[in-house]
């Protein structure tokens, strides 16, 4: 970094949650530039700090940018490429050149081998540190501002402070996560701004088939909004207030704005056995039939149904508990294969996801070069993580959203910077 203050290209870097703190760490890096972090709050990364259980959910052990990219609802076309700059591959190098190990559970989720996000956090201070970032929390902005000369051009941007200060920086990198404030600045510059709207919830149901079940998982279920053609295989678990788990929480994600326009109510159908065609499991009933006439139906379950939602499906649907497998009619058949390969439930509601909190919306991808991060409505101003509407599902999947865009917005400050003294 060159030592000459009045040299240095000033950059200010607004929020201190995982984009904005690894960005920094990245502009900071490169020469003549001074970089300074500002957090509204008392803290620098505390969505980080509190992630996975205190554990911090890094990464996930999806390598490819192809498959990478269709865990986001809103982004996927935009990061497929993204990813190609800096993907999983890069954090996990760039941590454990840090000395930061990390380790693959069986779900593809990547922790610290610590299992402590004190980890990560050191680490990430330690190269703050290192690299000269003027940290500076309890900033409360009130307005950021382009200054611009007779002819249009941006000179600078100022940051006025509710205490009345200025700050006066070259370029912004904005990393404000879901802040309706900093969006408001930002509409004020002539962006859009889609409308925010909750993604990763569970579902609240109420239905006989649940009820006294709580706590109950299915290994794969494929579920389905009927009404918006949205669908996601994966665990289900049964809750007191309705139903959780991946399949619901990552199809909440890919049906949140269509959701909360029918205010969450819609119908969701459920295969518990996505693995056969309704025809074959209804063989496969027809089967059980055959070979065990004499014994009653309730204590066999089929297809590894798990007994306790297998005798509730039995007595919703008004098949006697003594009655023989021999004395199953077609009637019964037809239910049974029903239920457990169409079941429809009516969606009353959204419950809470307390894990990770995420939301859709934000600056419209359209208005933001996705090769610099940079705005194409305001030069200067760069964006990183969710501030931007993108989203992903649960797993690890949002922080690499924030560590790839930060980096790839460092790139493009600085490329922006070197290009700017050439011409100089």
């Amino acid at each position: 970094m060159n030592a000459n203050p009045d040299l240095q290209t000033r950059v200010a870097v607004i929020g201190g949650g995982a984009a904005g703190f690894f960005g920094a760490i990245q502009i900071a890096s490169g020469n003549n530039v001074s970089v300074t972090l500002l957090e509204k709050g008392k803290q620098f990364l505390s969505k980080v700090r509190i992630s996975g259980g205190g554990r911090c959910n890094v990464t996930h052990h999806c390598l490819d940018p192809e498959p990478l990219s269709k865990n986001y609802p809103r982004g996927e076309r935009e990061l497929r490429w993204a990813f190609e700059t800096f993907g999983p591959r890069d954090t996990i190098q760039w941590y454990e050149s840090r000395g930061v190990l990390l380790k693959t559970e069986s779900d593809g989720r990547m922790f610290p081998v610590t299992d402590s996000s004190e980890t990560i956090l050191e680490a990430l201070f330690q190269e703050a540190k290192r690299v000269g970032i003027k940290l500076k929390t309890e900033m409360e902005i009130h307005s950021v501002t382009p200054i611009r000369n007779d002819s249009g051009k941006i000179l600078k941007f100022q940051i006025k402070l509710k205490s009345e200060e200025i700050l006066e920086y070259d370029k912004i990198l904005f990393a404000t996560g879901s802040g309706r404030k900093a969006w408001g600045w930002l509409q004020a510059m002539g962006h859009s701004i889609l409308d925010p709207v909750p993604s990763l919830f569970t579902f609240k149901i109420s239905d006989p088939r649940l009820e006294g079940l709580s706590g109950l998982s299915f290994e794969t279920a494929d579920c389905s909004l009927v009404d918006f053609n949205h669908s996601q295989a994966g665990p289900l678990l049964i809750t007191h207030w309705g139903l959780s788990g991946p399949a619901i929480l990552k199809l909440s994600a890919k049906g949140a704005r269509e959701l909360f326009e029918v205010d969450y109510k819609t119908v969701l159908r459920v295969n518990l056995i996505p693995g056969l065609k309704k025809e074959e499991v209804r063989k496969t009933i027809e089967k059980e039939k055959e070979n065990h006439p004499s014994k009653l139906i309730c204590n066999l379950p089929v297809l590894g149904i798990p007994r306790r939602y297998w005798e509730k499906i039995l007595e919703i649907n008004s098949i006697d508990f003594a009655k023989k497998w021999s004395g199953l009619s077609s009637k019964d058949l037809h239910l049974l294969t029903e239920e457990l390969t169409n079941a429809r439930f009516l969606i009353s509601g959204k419950g809470e996801f307390k894990d990770e909190f995420v939301t859709c919306g934000g600056v419209n991808r359209k208005e933001v070069n996705f090769k610099t991060m940079e705005s194409k409505v305001v030069s200067g101003i760069h964006f990183a993580g969710e501030v931007l509407d993108i989203d992903g599902v649960t797993g690890g999947f949002n922080f690499q959203n924030a560590w790839t865009t930060s980096y790839i917005a460092a790139q493009g400050i600085l490329t922006s910077i070197q290009n700017g003294q050439r011409a100089g």
